[in-house]
């Protein structure tokens, strides 16, 4: 029979590689950060990374303490958390889609995402509250060992997040150095925003 601390050692692998499979594949998240990445460098696209693994970070520990249950209580809650994230993505997908070439940015007066902006967007991505609730339900071990798992779970999520999705950003900074002229980078946005915009069809089915 294993200890508690050999309960926890043999979660590392199997929770890395849910969280890997989770933020590293396409989703609202990146598809807006490919975009930020292209259109902003990689330096000012930091704060979008940085608040979108805290507002996992965030969503996991509410989940953790039981935020899921309120849905189970009042689900009307969750169909006004849809339409709300629905409203919200289809604007920033509108944002993206007519930013204005880089070298006009400053006439646009276009800006990433803030820290803020990106971690409260996780409340309402369908995406991270599968991650979450699926985390949290499949990787906490019951009674005594349940706090100690529900750290380790956000510590690990946390460590392999922020690199997932700074390949995104990556990939958006190597697509921008492509694009040579205002019509290029023009479809490049609209196609991102298109790609944003799609994503509403996750929340709202």
């Amino acid at each position: 029979m294993q200890t508690p601390t050999g309960e926890l050692l043999a979660l590392v692998v199997p929770v890395m590689i849910f969280t890997l499979s989770m933020t590293a594949t396409p989703g609202p998240n990146n598809m807006m950060l490919t975009a930020s990445g292209a259109n902003f460098g990689f330096r000012r696209t930091l704060p979008h990374i940085i608040g979108v693994t805290l507002g996992c970070v965030g969503l996991m520990a509410a989940v953790a303490l039981g935020l899921g249950g309120i849905f189970k209580t009042w689900p009307v809650l969750q169909n006004v958390l849809k339409v709300v994230g629905s409203l919200y993505l289809l604007w920033l997908a509108w944002k993206i889609a007519t930013a204005a070439p880089p070298s006009l940015e400053a006439e646009q007066a276009s800006h990433p995402l803030s820290v803020l902006q990106a971690a409260a967007f996780q409340f309402a991505n369908p995406k991270a509250w599968i991650m979450a609730i699926s985390g949290v339900a499949s990787f906490t071990l019951a009674g005594d060992g349940f706090l100690a798992s529900a750290l380790m779970l956000i510590g690990l999520m946390a460590l392999v997040t922020v690199p997932a999705i700074s390949l995104w950003a990556g990939f958006g900074v190597a697509v921008g150095r492509l694009l040579k002229t205002a019509r290029h980078w023009r479809l490049f946005n609209l196609s991102m925003g298109g790609l944003t915009a799609a994503c509403v069809a996750l929340i709202l089915v």
